[in-house]
This record gives C-alpha cells, sequence and structure tokens, in this order.
C-alpha cells in the first residue's frame, strides 16, 4: 500500500510557526493536500505533549489518530537543535527523532530534563547534547528510536552546513554513523545533488516540508511503500540499505525545485549580493559591498563534498500526464519529481499573490473538486483541471508538470522566485481571459 508522509513539521509552540498549528489543522490540511501519514511533532514540548495525549488515540502498532477521525495518521517526532563545540569549532546541527510510542517520548522528556534541557522554551528545543550523544541517549531508552539529520546542507544547522556542521556523517556521530539510515535533503538540496555524495549511497534520501504553517505542509513529502502503515514497517523502509525489506519501502519523493529554496546560492540578503558557485570561483568569498564572508549555498556545499564519479547520475524521463521525473541511472535510489506549490501556481495563474483571498479561494475550490493537491498536480487529467480553473491555471500546471519554467535563486535566507511565464509570454497573453478554453499557448 501507498503513503504519503510528512515527517518534518512544527507545532504553534516553536518559535516562528503559526499559532494555527493545531493537530486538528494538521489533519485538515493534510486531508487537503493529499497526506496520509504526518508527525504529531515537538512531542519535546510539555504543553503540546499534553495536547498529543487528549487529542490522538492508537490506530496501531506506532501510529496514532485524532479521536473520532479516521485519516491522517500520526506517528511521533521531534527535531532538536544541538549547540556543542566539538573540534574547536561550535557546532549547531538540528536532527529528527522518532519515538514508536507516548511513552517513550515520555521517558526521552524526563532524560532531557535530567540533563538540563529547558524543553518549556521551546518546541524545537535546544540542548548541550552533541549529535551522536543524543542518539546514544534514545537508543539507550529504546533500540527501535531512530535519528535523521534534517535540512542536511543548511549553512548554521545542517550536519554538512559550511557554517558549523561537518564533512562527514563518521564525523559527527563517530562509530554510531552505520545508525544513521537516512537523511533528509532540505528545501534546497533535491535528491540528485544528495546522490553525489560518496557516504549517501546506502542511505536514505527523504524529503519533509518543514513546514511552520499549515499552507506550507506538503510542499515536500516522501512516498512510502508498506505492507501496513505502521511505525516498524515506515522504520524498516528507511532502514532499507540495510534490512532490504522489499514490503516496506521508498516509492519515490516529492521535491521542491532546489533553486526555490533559500539557501540555494551563495551570497548576502541585506547587501542584495547573489553569488552562483562559478561567481565564487572567479570572485572569492568576499561581498563586494560589505567585505564580509558570504553566507555559502548549498549548490557551491554539494560541490564541495561530492565525488566526481557520483554526478550526472540523474536521467530525466516524461511519464504519465506530461510530468518530467528524474530516476537514477545507477539504480540504487528511488525516483523523485520536482513541483511547485498549487498556491503558488494558482496565484501566477491569476496574477494575484498567495495570501489573495481570491487564491486561496481557488486553490481550495481544485483540491475539493480533485481530491487534493498532490492529485492535481501529479495525476489530474489537464481537461478536468481545465473544468474547475479555466485554461491559464491549466496551462501553468502543465508547465511545471514539464519543468518548463526558470526560478531566480534564493541564497542567503531568500526564498527564490519562480517564473512559470516569460515576459515573451506574458506579453503574447496580455487581454486573453483566464476562462478562454485553451490548453496550449502558441508561442
Amino acid at each position: 500500500m501507498r503513503f504519503v508522509a510528512d515527517f518534518h513539521l512544527h507545532s504553534k509552540y516553536s518559535r516562528a510557526v503559526s499559532p494555527q498549528m493545531t493537530l486538528p489543522v494538521m489533519a485538515q490540511y493534510a486531508r487537503q493536500k493529499g497526506l496520509d501519514i504526518l508527525t504529531a511533532s515537538d512531542f519535546t514540548h510539555p504543553l503540546w505533549f499534553k495536547e498529543i495525549q487528549e487529542q490522538l488515540q492508537e490506530a496501531g502498532e506506532g501510529v496514532y489518530q485524532l479521536k473520532g477521525e479516521s485519516s491522517p495518521l500520526f506517528i511521533l517526532s521531534t527535531e532538536i537543535s544541538s549547540i556543542y563545540k566539538q573540534g574547536d569549532k561550535l557546532r549547531r546541527i538540528h536532527n529528527l527523532i522518532f519515538v514508536p510510542s507516548l511513552a517513550v517520548a515520555e521517558k526521552i522528556n524526563k532524560e532531557l530534563t535530567r540533563r538540563g534541557c529547558n524543553l518549556t522554551a521551546d518546541g524545537r528545543p535546544i540542548v548541550g547534547l552533541t549529535s551522536k550523544a543524543l542518539l546514544e541517549l534514545i537508543l539507550s531508552i529504546d533500540e527501535r528510536c531512530f535519528l535523521i539529520p534534517c535540512h542536511i546542507w543548511t549553512p548554521h544547522f545542517g550536519i554538512y552546513g559550511s557554517a558549523s556542521g561537518f564533512d562527514s556523517l563518521e564525523e559527527a556521530f563517530g562509530e554510531l554513523a552505520p545508525q544513521i539510515y537516512g537523511i533528509e535533503t532540505g528545501l534546497s538540496s533535491d535528491p540528485d545533488m544528495n546522490w553525489q555524495v560518496t557516504e549517501l549511497q546506502h542511505r536514505t534520501i527523504l524529503s519533509f516540508s518543514d513546514a511552520h504553517s499549515a499552507p506550507k505542509m506538503a510542499r515536500e513529502a516522501t512516498v512510502f511503500d508498506l505492507a501496513a502503515p505502521t511505525y516498524e514497517n515506515i522504520r524498516r523502509a528507511i532502514m532499507y540499505y540495510a534490512v532490504k525489506d522489499e514490503k516496506n519501502k521508498i516509492a519515490y519523493t516529492l521535491e521542491f525545485y532546489p533553486e526555490e529554496g533559500k539557501y540555494h546560492f551563495s551570497g548576502h540578503r541585506n547587501c542584495k549580493v547573489m553569488f552562483s558557485p562559478q561567481d565564487v570561483a572567479q570572485r572569492g568569498t568576499t561581498c563586494p559591498v560589505c567585505q564580509r564572508r558570504l553566507t555559502e549555498g548549498v549548490f557551491m556545499r554539494v560541490g564541495q563534498l561530492s565525488s566526481s564519479e557520483l554526478t550526472n547520475r540523474a536521467v530525466e524521463k516524461m511519464q504519465g500526464h506530461g510530468i518530467k521525473w528524474y530516476s537514477d541511472k545507477a539504480n540504487l535510489q528511488p525516483p523523485y519529481v520536482k513541483l511547485v506549490p498549487l498556491l503558488e501556481i494558482v496565484a501566477e495563474g491569476l496574477s494575484s499573490t498567495v495570501n489573495s483571498q481570491k487564491s486561496k479561494n481557488m486553490f481550495a475550490t481544485l483540491c475539493s473538486e480533485l481530491t487534493s493537491e498532490i492529485e492535481v498536480l501529479l495525476r489530474t487529467p489537464l481537461d478536468e483541471i481545465e473544468r474547475v480553473a479555466g485554461w491559464k491555471i491549466t496551462e501553468a500546471i502543465k508547465k511545471v508538470r514539464e519543468g518548463n519554467i526558470s526560478i531566480n535563486p534564493g541564497f542567503d535566507g531568500v526564498f527564490g522566485k519562480v517564473n512559470i511565464w516569460s515576459e515573451e509570454e506574458k506579453a503574447l497573453m496580455k487581454g486573453r481571459p483566464a476562462t478562454v478554453p485553451q490548453l496550449v499557448l502558441d508561442f
């Protein structure tokens, strides 16, 4: 059975997170977006943990559901920020930990509190434990727990981050590195970029949204093939390269365009300076405006840690419904598809913004009438989309499926800007009402 999952979310108790990130709202948006399983997240926060205990009930081994509702399912995970010194360098690393039950989560919370961690300060708590010590701790409580380094290339908080990370998983986790069965790509990298790193060849490449508000859920997701939706089967799917359980594995991932991620290129936000790796090679890493070091981008950092023998692995192929898929020519990793969030597509199709009520209403209509956001982006026939949304939004979805778009890359905390139509195309469309029943533009 196939399940779409988003296992990196945050609750209303985390900093810079919408107060609407509650379990019922998460569940509502999960159904709208087409998510089958998500994380209850942030279980380390005492108030949030109480809400989890009160609002969820067991729905199977290690999975939960809202009382009175059958979908979506939830598992328990949390993101922990480890800040510590190792090798004469300050490390700031974010890791996701997963646990098989509320009882195990409670034990971890008590042990973290005993070690002086203030769990009430933030849903994503800061601890002084090294990444290795954190992994040792959770495994000592229950061997079914597991840890996934999250958004691994982010400059300041990724395990490979240029500012405070490491050059290898072994450097970070020592002899426990084999216990790291998977990694999360983060928004600024895609699987192909990660396929270039030698030590990731036999580790699972996962993608999740890291959503701080409900509309951002499922902007990245991982699709699992599971014998049944249980915690243990999810764990075995992530451990695939260690256990080779063909009944439980990753089918494919849904990806943000990495250029749209806010750390793809190097640069300085305040100075409005953006450098590609080629620019850095020619002009160096010093900002020409303020003369300080640029924030190093993910694209450049991947190049530093990649192996030349592992590059150019992705094979592009147009498949059902005109969608460009990317597969691994080495046949080691599952395929993936790169998408633009539907609300962004709708906004550009309506010449509006993602925050306008017009865009939100159309987004809701599409998800309601055509099942879900993921269904619209991946599987709904174009004539069905046109019936609901008109030719212009349909053409926009078609272009995204084909990969026929351009993106101004993100840098130093600034998200990239997707351009579905070129200026020439916009000029040719000017004055044409969006309701005209035309799918293909003759440019």
